[in-house]
């Protein structure tokens, strides 16, 4: 039987929301007021959700305290308080919410402690939220 568990973070960070492909009109023009200049910050919510066999000595699919550590490392410590558009995954991508819920599921892919990562979402704002996938 394949069970699932799931984590919830939260991490604050800026970022402003501007591509050097287009022009400036064009930059307002797709992210609005998230192309100011100054940028902007938001308190991130990020699930992490495993999956994979329940281990029958200890009963989880993975040690909770062994995904944090991998987490705080890999992600909180990372961005935490940090402007995304000044991390070098962020060199040429815009930091969108689409593009930091990529980011952190490349970084969390290969390195779970045990089971196998289905998905990751980031909630930016209680409107707004992006969600990746192992399913493709």
């Amino acid at each position: 039987m394949r069970g699932y568990f799931g984590r919830r973070y939260m991490l604050s960070a800026s970022h402003r929301l501007h591509s050097p492909a287009l022009s400036a009109e064009a930059n307002r023009k797709a992210y609005g007021k998230c192309n100011n200049e100054h940028g902007h910050g938001h308190n991130y919510f990020v699930e992490v959700l495993v999956g994979g066999a329940v281990d029958a000595e200890t009963g989880m699919v993975v040690d909770l305290v062994a995904l944090d550590d991998k987490v705080r490392v890999q992600v909180l410590e990372r961005f935490d308080h940090g402007n995304l558009n000044l991390d070098p995954l962020f060199t040429d991508r815009v930091p969108t919410t689409e593009n930091f819920c990529k980011a952190i599921f490349e970084l969390l892919h290969d390195t779970l402690p045990a089971g196998e990562l289905v998905h990751v979402r980031v909630e930016e704002t209680e409107n707004n939220f992006f969600e990746c996938s192992a399913r493709g």
